[in-house]
């Protein structure tokens, strides 16, 4: 199995599976990578972190099981009964659609647009790219996405800036950054206490999920 997502801190919370773990970091080469990766003893894919909420009920920490997931590309929809396990597994889990997109929806307008026009309760950056390589090698697919910045949240430059293309954080970046732009700090701060409880529950659904990320194949072998 193959457990793609798009953050550091993310990898570090799901090397509890048994799975190689990609950090997709900008997802620029995500698609290759994945696709490089893929054996022949594969037995599925998966995107797993936080997201950005759409859904106006949606707060931090609420997790999301992926029915589909909608891009540019098209609409990918999720295997079945491995989705269903997975609610099964995780108390409170929502399930619906994902929107795939290439660049963080940062700003609450957006991403109500983006809500009204897809119908997509979440968005990420990952799961579009999964969910077609898994589509086009005829493997089953999951998403389970954590609600990082609810709908009415706007995320602040300031947690891009500290962004490195590979996922992982630039402490350096961010302070500088700061110094510039110091009326950052107080969203700053609620993107971090935000981003705190996410990641708690990310947590807490690995888990439950145990080794085989809920595949019920795994499960059952």
């Amino acid at each position: 199995m193959i457990v793609v997502v798009g953050l550091e801190f993310e990898a570090r919370i799901a090397a509890g599976f048994e799975a190689q773990i990609i950090c997709s970091g900008d997802g620029r080469n995500l698609a290759t990578k994945l696709s490089r990766a893929i054996k022949e003893d594969c037995r599925g894919l998966v995107s797993f972190g936080v997201a950005g909420g759409l859904a106006p009920q949606l707060k931090p920490g609420d997790c999301v099981v992926g029915s589909a997931v909608l891009s540019e590309s098209g609409r990918v929809e999720m295997d079945r009964h491995w989705t269903q396990a997975l609610l099964q597994t995780i108390p409170g889990a929502i399930c619906g659609t994902l929107a795939g997109v290439s660049a963080p929806v940062a700003d609450p307008r957006a991403k109500r647009a983006l809500h009204v026009r897809t119908g997509a309760v979440a968005v990420d950056m990952e799961s579009h790219i999964v969910a077609q390589v898994a589509e086009a090698r005829g493997l089953p697919v999951a998403a389970i996405r954590v609600i990082t910045d609810p709908s009415v949240r706007t995320l602040p430059p300031a947690a891009f800036a500290a962004l490195r293309p590979n996922g992982t954080t630039d402490i350096a970046a961010m302070i500088r950054f700061l110094i510039r732009r110091p009326n950052q700090l107080p969203a700053l701060l609620r993107t971090a206490l935000d981003a705190r409880v996410a990641r708690a529950s990310l947590l807490r659904g690995r888990e439950l999920l145990g080794p085989s990320v809920g595949l019920p194949q795994l499960q059952n072998a």
